[in-house]
């Protein structure tokens, strides 16, 4: 089949109901010039085909939903995937009715969308509801084949601020996203949304990757004082005018915010607004030494949020850290602080040869060092073995639901002990990220 026949078919039939039987693909792409088309979604339905291995009550679940009744046959036409060239109009359509059928009333459906095809042609985009961004938002979070986190994807907390104007007000909002998030140590799981962006236009752009970062100052002798993954950033800011603060390993940068055409503006966050953990360690003296510390939230800036055609360039997120990502990789890395020399020197041990597993031992205190001043400062953290029991069941709830999991194994397999846990050893996911979804930058904006 191809689009004319399908076309042809739409406009000879056009009060059919149209069954489809096949795998995802299949679906996918019958469904899409179906809608194309013309054909409203409430009249596509599709059944999905699985292996003959898969004939469990789980599989069966996901090609016949148990509430299927109670919808009145409505079945969910595949979503779109990340870099589909699908119009607006019809990728309106998809997330709509996906946004109708899991709230429990397709029927809500056929009303909303004439209402956004009108608004699409008059202005050449659409507003949606404040129920339809939470909605997105939580998807996109559900649907990040990137986070091993996302058995809480429906606790997210959305907050609507497109209505702001001005960098100043974007600004206020990010700190008041701090305040909430942080949560005394006790971190909520927020996000944050601001205009979309133009059609055809960048849109806002944060330009720092975490909202909360640490400066990377590159010295005459090519060595690094703090983050070298923002040296670059930290230059573009001392050229702005920034001073630089006191140029230790640890000072925080400034927020640069620019809105579609103009000048960037930058702002310092208030030190009372940010909560560190010093790191120190239960057996050695020596680690609080170090002067180590780590921000407590990871909020997210790079991130823009797609969904139903509608692009938010700034849609700042946070979870909560796992340990492995501030003791293996933010402080462990080569390319970032590369304290395990520091570290297995301090332990006494041979770093002569790699053969004496000295790095594997040092990340290993490490990353003990992390989890115990986190959990003695009363900062919400997971460690790796609980973040890998907590996405299988993940799994376990969104197989339950009739939905196949997608996931990036490299990044869901965490980056130390990953097999002594079960998520190593247990299915290898595709890699399919489907809309709505997060969009990460191809480069940085001041380029």
């Amino acid at each position: 089949l191809d689009k004319a026949t399908i076309g042809s078919l739409a406009s000879e039939h056009a009060d059919a109901v149209f069954y489809l039987c096949g795998p995802e693909g299949y679906l996918q792409e019958i469904s899409h010039a179906l809608l194309a088309s013309g054909v409203p979604q409430n009249r596509i339905r599709t059944e999905k085909f699985v292996s003959a291995a898969s004939t469990s009550p789980t599989a069966v679940a996901a090609v016949c939903p148990a509430d299927q009744e109670t919808r009145g046959h409505a079945t969910l036409v595949p979503p779109f995937e990340l870099g589909d060239t699908a119009s607006l109009v019809d990728q309106a359509r998809v997330f709509l009715y996906q946004f109708f059928y899991e709230k429990g009333v397709p029927e809500a459906f056929e009303s909303r969308r004439r209402q956004v095809e009108k608004e699409i042609a008059q202005t050449g985009t659409y507003w949606q509801t404040e129920e339809e961004l939470t909605f997105a938002a939580r998807l996109a979070w559900r649907n990040s084949t990137r986070c091993i986190g996302r058995l809480f994807w429906e606790g997210l907390h959305v907050r609507d601020r497109r209505h702001l104007q001005t960098e100043e007000e974007i600004f206020a909002e990010l700190l008041e996203h701090i305040r909430l998030a942080t949560n005394q140590g006790n971190l909520r799981a927020v996000m944050t949304v601001f205009p979309p962006a133009e059609p055809g236009q960048k849109g806002i752009q944060i330009w720092n990757s975490q909202v909360i970062r640490y400066a990377g100052y590159q010295q005459p002798d090519g060595t690094i004082t703090g983050d070298p993954l923002q040296v670059e950033l930290t230059n573009k800011l001392l050229e702005m005018g920034w001073s630089g603060a006191k140029r230790t390993p640890f000072d925080v940068l400034p927020v640069v915010i620019q809105l579609p055409g103009h000048e960037p503006k930058w702002f310092e966050i208030p030190p009372d607004m940010i909560l560190e953990v010093p790191i120190s360690h239960p057996q050695y003296d020596w680690f609080a030494e170090l002067g180590l510390r780590w921000y407590a939230l990871p909020l997210v800036a790079e991130l823009g949020l797609e969904a139903g055609g509608v692009s938010y360039s700034a849609a700042p997120f946070n979870g909560w850290y796992m340990g492995t990502e501030i003791g293996a990789r933010n402080l462990g890395d080569e390319f970032r602080y590369n304290m395990l020399p520091t570290v297995a020197d301090k332990m006494g041990l041979d770093r002569k040869r790699d053969r004496s597993l000295w790095k594997d031992r040092a990340i290993v205190e490490l990353n003990v060092a992390v989890l115990h001043s986190f959990e003695q400062q009363g900062v919400k953290m997971l460690d790796h073995h609980a973040a890998s029991r907590d996405f299988l069941r993940f799994c376990e709830v969104e197989e339950t639901a009739g939905r196949d999991v997608k996931a990036n194994w490299s990044w869901i397999i965490p980056p130390i002990s990953g097999s002594t846990m079960d998520v190593f050893h247990g299915k290898v996911w595709e890699d399919v990220s489907y809309l709505p979804g997060f969009i990460y930058r191809e480069q940085p904006p001041w380029c």
